[in-house]
């Protein structure tokens, strides 16, 4: 297992390498990151069947966007932070496919 990730962008980074193609079979979907906050910043995460690709920037029309603090977003990677709870309590903002947004904890290992 690699070190916890350091930065947001660290995490954009590694998210190829933790991809899981057998959790995404048959999907094709665009995830928008738009992370505030020192260390955030707006990524996209396009999944196609066995594909992962990450770019840095907004996307036109992304099947979901998940808003958050980076800060929040880094202890919810590592672990510090629960999702569901960042979710109740704010935190975590999901815009545009819900049943996406939670399938994305099975895609990155």
């Amino acid at each position: 297992m690699p070190d916890a990730p350091s930065s947001c962008k660290q995490v954009f980074e590694q998210m190829p390498s933790r991809f899981k193609k057998d959790a995404a079979q048959g999907l094709n979907a665009v995830y928008q990151f738009d992370l505030s906050g020192e260390g955030g910043g707006k990524w996209q995460v396009a999944i196609n069947n066995d594909k992962c690709e990450v770019k840095e920037g907004a996307h036109a029309s992304p099947n979901t966007t998940i808003s958050m603090a980076a800060q929040d977003y880094l202890d919810m990677v590592s672990g510090k932070l629960n999702p569901q709870m960042a979710f109740m309590s704010g935190k975590l903002r999901i815009t545009g496919d819900m049943g996406l947004a939670l399938r994305i904890q099975s895609l990155f290992g």
